[in-house]
């Protein structure tokens, strides 16, 4: 159980730069993209490649950085230049990103086995798999949050953040919005690579598949975060993230646990999230219920 356990966690704290990736164009640019689902392959596959090619692996992480970068831009540019609505920009950029995805691996299943990565040197001083991600997760997440914190505090984080809130009157400001939402997008599929690399040097393998639901699963890691940790603050909310991506690895592990067959595991996602996001109306429709039962109009 404690192997179970410590693994949905090292595998959660991966994922949570993922979820923070999404949180960035979700919440703070209000734009559902869908280019995760591809750039987070990317950066596997960028880094899975850079590892056989013997690329020190930190390397490869940043490697797998740009590359995510250049995806986000991508879908920035058919966004805000083109004029194409932006759930549409990140599909036609994921579907590009399959066909990019393989040409850089150059199959569809790329091993580490025998490949240096990052967890190697905290394998070397006595701690098992799971517990080198768990503390290079740690040490990745730590790093990212205070480096987001200070970035949204800063005059541009502060304007990305305003676009998302009220584009209108930040352009009635003489701010370039089409700027600041290709920033979002460049920095959100970067995290997201970042993320793509990480996972493939834990589970030493990349393989063009792994992107497919990424996005309902960093919605899901979003909101469990934002119901059960979020308070007010940015600090809080980054920090809901993590919490929120870990506590669904662990959900996901004990519903295994139980039996659920690991076919299932993308329609219990896709209602959890469709749960929590109708939890608004449902709230909504229980304060009516309750008025009318007292008899108020």
């Amino acid at each position: 159980m404690l192997q179970i356990i410590t693994g949905a966690i090292s595998l959660g704290l991966l994922w949570a730069i993922m979820t923070i990736g999404v949180y960035i164009t979700y919440r703070i640019l209000n734009i559902a993209d869908l280019t995760v689902e591809g750039s987070i392959t990317m950066g596997a596959a960028i880094a899975a490649k850079a590892l056989t090619g013997g690329v020190n692996p930190y390397l490869a992480i940043i490697l797998a950085f740009f590359g995510g970068m250049l995806a986000g831009l991508f879908t920035g540019i058919l966004h805000t230049k083109l004029k194409i609505p932006a759930l549409l920009s990140g599909i036609l950029t994921m579907i590009a990103l399959y066909s990019v995805n393989l040409r850089i691996m150059g199959t569809s299943n790329l091993s580490l086995i025998r490949a240096e990565t990052v967890y190697m040197p905290f394998q070397a001083m006595g701690l098992n798999q799971n517990n080198a991600a768990i503390v290079v997760g740690l040490i990745c997440v730590s790093i990212l949050v205070a480096i987001l914190y200070w970035f949204f505090g800063t005059e541009i984080g502060s304007v990305i953040r305003a676009t998302g809130n009220n584009p209108h009157m930040v352009r009635a400001q003489g701010v370039n919005t089409d700027l600041t939402i290709v920033i979002g997008l460049v920095l959100s599929n970067g995290l997201v690579a970042v993320s793509g690399g990480l996972i493939a040097q834990s589970q030493r393998f990349a393989d063009i598949q792994m992107g497919t639901g990424s996005i309902v699963i960093g919605l899901a890691s979003v909101i469990i975060g934002e119901v059960l940790f979020s308070r007010n603050g940015f600090l809080s909310k980054l920090i809901s993230l993590v919490l929120g991506a870990v506590i669904y690895r662990v959900i996901i592990a004990f519903v295994l646990k139980l039996g659920m067959p690991a076919n299932d595991l993308k329609l219990f996602t896709a209602i959890t999230v469709a749960i929590a996001l109708a939890l608004p109306i449902f709230k909504e429709y229980l304060q009516t219920l309750k008025k009318s039962s007292m008899g108020v109009d």
